[in-house]
């Protein structure tokens, strides 16, 4: 019988001492703000991902913004994106300007659907955004031949790849997040990475605005040296984190192998972010999230709500579908053998009582 005195949440960072010792480091040193640090995960990034520059900033949000105002993207012009995704793609666009115009999913991947996006692409249209969701990769040939920038969102799949490449090093320009629930994490701040010269530096020149000669629009997007100095860390672990949450992934896809759901995808070059299920009715997702809840298991709706619902827009059959049905359940690094034991408890006997 499990202890339902446990909980589990549904995320969680993996943050250890010494984590805890370079932020101490870098507040005894004196300069907190952008320094040395910052400089140094900036190369490491551009290394690993055969960029021509990094820009580290203090979101996800902020190094898409970021990208897209240095490509040029603003007033009149169109950016596709997936509907079934967060929120923050649409602040970022209208950050730059531009209008966003959601695309259906490919229900399998759950990533953008290619023959849909190409559906949408107007004389306006000056990106499209691949979100690889929760660490699954898009289609990136197939986006790529549309002959459309590809501006690859990283927020949920570092250390992933396509096709041997890795993710975040194939399209036009990439943009990462660092918050405390993403693979690696500095509580805050993101990276924007660039195939372009010239776009990395018209970006560097927009992130702050201080000691400047001209009255141009800029913005304070800078990270702290604290947050770049964890981050640093956090980088080393990648392969660490991704074997982890592999291992938890492959033991869940055995203990569900016998229960009435639809299992998660498993292809080469994803790394499980997430770990979501598809339930065969609709009207199961509220009452599954509130029974595993009575086990001290915390499971949730992976995406918030679709974009065209929060922008009143009608149709997207397949993103609708995949937010009335879909469930993810617990996976991360810093998860005890006895939490995952826990869940999947909990998982087998919410599905005893519910399917």
């Amino acid at each position: 019988m499990m202890n339902r005195r446990v909980f589990v949440p549904h995320s969680r960072p993996f943050l250890g001492e010494e984590e805890a010792e370079v932020a101490a480091g870098v507040i005894r040193s004196g300069h907190v703000a952008q320094g040395e640090h910052v400089a140094a995960l900036e190369a490491l990034f551009a290394l690993r991902y055969g960029r021509a520059g990094a820009l580290a900033v203090n979101s996800g949000t902020a190094a898409l913004h970021l990208v897209m105002a240095a490509m040029g993207i603003g007033n009149g012009d169109e950016v596709i994106i997936p509907d079934y995704v967060c929120s923050a793609l649409l602040n970022a666009i209208r950050h730059a300007g531009a209008r966003p115009v959601p695309a259906d999913i490919d229900p399998h991947t759950l990533t953008i659907d290619t023959a849909d996006a190409a559906a949408r692409v107007t004389k306006r249209t000056r990106a499209i955004v691949a979100v690889h969701l929760f660490g699954m990769p898009a289609d990136m040939d197939g986006l790529m031949g549309l002959g459309i920038p590809v501006i690859e969102d990283c927020a949920q799949s570092v250390g992933g790849s396509y096709h041997g490449r890795p993710l975040g090093g194939i399209g036009h320009a990439s943009a990462f997040s660092f918050y405390a629930t993403k693979v690696i994490t500095s509580g805050e701040g993101g990276m924007a990475l660039f195939s372009s010269r010239d776009e990395s530096a018209r970006a560097r020149d927009m992130r702050d605005y201080d000691n400047r000669d001209d009255d141009a629009v800029r913005y304070n997007y800078k990270m702290t040296d604290i947050q770049a100095a964890i981050a640093r860390i956090q980088f080393r672990r990648i392969d660490d984190f991704i074997a982890r949450r592999e291992k938890i992934a492959r033991r869940y896809s055995a203990e569900f192998s016998d229960i009435d759901v639809e299992l998660p995808m498993d292809v080469p070059g994803r790394i499980w972010f997430r770990y979501v299920i598809r339930l065969k009715n609709e009207s199961y997702v509220e009452s599954w999230i509130q029974k595993t809840g009575r086990y001290g298991v915390v499971c949730a709706r992976p995406v918030f709500k679709p974009l065209h619902r929060l922008m009143g827009l009608s149709g997207f059959e397949k993103s609708e579908d995949a937010w009335n049905r879909l469930v993810s359940v617990p996976i991360y690094p810093a998860m005890k053998e006895s939490e995952i034991g826990q869940v999947i408890d909990a998982v087998k006997m919410t599905a005893k009582e519910l399917l």
